[in-house]
């Protein structure tokens, strides 16, 4: 009785209750904060998994038991919904990414170091499954250094990993998501330099509910927290848009 008054004082429901995350590497810092302070308003936790975009969509088509999918692309999701998989009407863009050149020692990137260093290994997520990836080619090629580059690109399997190969000296720089090295605008983790949003497709980073998360109103609640003005603004200290 005293744990029922309690939870009604604070707004929470009676039984707190577990979602199941399935969410794109990039957005695992941001996620971890988003999840505490929904656990703060709602009661509710999140269990979350993490990986390449393209990686989740095919556990998740082949029965992986996630309840939210929040994708770094806006097909997956869609894909998803389209197959019956996950609930059309549930689709919203949750954020949008930006694409950072970085670097793990002293030397701050800039716009021409891609042209002019004589570099050894440049990393990026697989742009088979990862769209951060896809973004960095779409850059690479854009400023016509595609070509030239592409026996030096290592490619992770997913865009944390692309992280590790330049934190661990095995790549000069890397193409990675603004988000996991930066917070409130500051690099947290070595420099970097904010590639262009003009030079690739929008990373445009869609949630949805899935249909095993029909059942718990804790995903619905997560859904919508998502798109509250205090999730945003957490997600903005990301570097997200």
């Amino acid at each position: 009785m005293l744990i029922l008054s309690v939870a009604l004082c604070l707004g929470m429901p009676a039984t707190a209750a577990t979602v199941k995350v399935a969410a794109a590497s990039n957005f695992v810092a941001p996620l971890n904060a988003l999840a505490a302070d929904f656990a703060k308003r709602s009661g509710h936790q999140l269990q979350i998994s993490s990986g390449a975009t393209g990686k989740l969509f095919a556990q998740i088509s082949h029965g992986a038991p996630f309840e939210v999918f929040l994708a770094a692309d806006d097909e997956a999701p869609g894909k998803l919904a389209a197959e019956g998989l996950a609930r059309k009407d549930t689709l919203f863009t949750y954020a949008t990414g930006r694409l950072v050149l970085w670097s793990s020692t002293g030397n701050t990137p800039n716009e021409n170091t891609l042209k002019t260093s004589d570099l050894n290994k440049l990393a990026l997520a697989n742009p088979k499954v990862a769209p951060y990836g896809r973004a960095a080619v779409e850059y690479l090629q854009a400023q016509g250094l595609y070509n030239g580059l592409k026996s030096k690109l290592v490619y992770g399997e997913n865009i944390a990993q692309a992280l590790q190969f330049v934190a661990t000296g095995n790549a000069e720089y890397g193409l990675i998501a603004a988000s996991l090295v930066m917070l409130d605008g500051q690099f947290t983790l070595g420099q970097g330099w904010l590639v262009p949003a003009q030079y690739h497709q929008p990373i445009r980073q869609d949630a949805v509910l899935l249909n095993l998360g029909q059942g718990n109103a804790a995903a619905t609640a997560f859904l919508h927290y998502l798109k509250s003005a205090p999730a945003q603004q957490i997600i903005r200290r990301y570097g997200y848009q």
